[in-house]
């Protein structure tokens, strides 16, 4: 069964208290998901223990980190581990979102060594792609975002690629208020869903569930979700909002 999840990604934002009003929400109010549906709350590491706490007892609700490491411990001041995240008892972490490849240079061979690190420490990968504005506007986002794929990913067993989470995002349309149609959304998630059975086989591409990114809302999550290939959506500005982020979870298909 392919998991329809609605992942918050709170990135850089709200203080000690704020985070803690909103999980507090969210705790209160995502009291009931269908079957095969999941939600993930990216948090900043200062909160993933505050957070941690306040949801625990929801087993609707899952910890995700924003980022990790692409070393396993030593002098790397500032960092965060992924020994670290499962010594707390975190089960995912965002991996490779276009923020961190744009403004921090990560590049396709790191991405694969934090998403090898975060495996090996039982942690499952959300793994970004997507392409920038001048890649759409010359047609070429399909091998853009192949390249990503197998550059990061390729060398994953068929085992290791089963029940994947991959985040597609347009970068042109994150925090822009822009969003990609529904139809380019799920032009998008089915070249990727070909791209992967193309390594690993239709059965296992079939797992992975595949989720949009860039300006979703709950006034367009329904529509963006319903596609096939569209299996829920990584959400950034509206995730902050608790009825917003409440309203976009109940847009979710039941899992397929």
């Amino acid at each position: 069964m392919r998991k329809q999840i609605a992942a918050a990604n709170w990135k850089m934002n709200l203080t000690a208290s704020q985070a803690e009003t909103l999980a507090t929400a969210l705790a209160t109010g995502v009291t009931h998901l269908q079957a095969g549906q999941q939600v993930i709350l990216g948090v900043p590491f200062p909160y993933l223990i505050l957070v941690q706490n306040k949801i625990a007892g929801n087993q609707n609700l899952f910890l995700s980190a924003q980022n990790c490491a692409d070393k396993l411990n030593g002098a790397y001041t500032g960092e965060t581990s992924v020994e670290m995240l499962q010594s707390i008892s975190i089960p995912f972490v965002i991996i490779g979102h276009s923020e961190r490849r744009e403004y921090y240079h990560e590049t396709h061979s790191q991405l694969a060594t934090k998403v090898d690190l975060a495996l090996a420490h039982n942690i499952q990968p959300i793994f970004c792609c997507g392409e920038p504005l001048h890649i759409r506007e010359t047609n070429t986002q399909n091998e853009f975002v192949e390249k990503q794929l197998k550059e990061s990913l390729f060398h994953l067993s068929n085992a290791q690629m089963k029940n994947f989470i991959i985040a597609y995002e347009p970068i042109w349309a994150i925090g822009t208020g822009k969003t990609a149609s529904s139809g380019q959304a799920q032009e998008m998630h089915a070249h990727i869903r070909q791209v992967l059975a193309s390594q690993y086989g239709i059965e296992t591409a079939d797992t992975v569930s595949i989720l949009y990114g860039g300006s979703v809302k709950a006034a367009n999550a329904s529509e963006i979700f319903s596609k096939p290939d569209v299996d829920g959506g990584l959400v950034g500005g509206a995730s902050l909002v608790a009825s917003e982020f409440i309203s976009i979870i109940e847009s979710l298909k039941p899992g397929a």
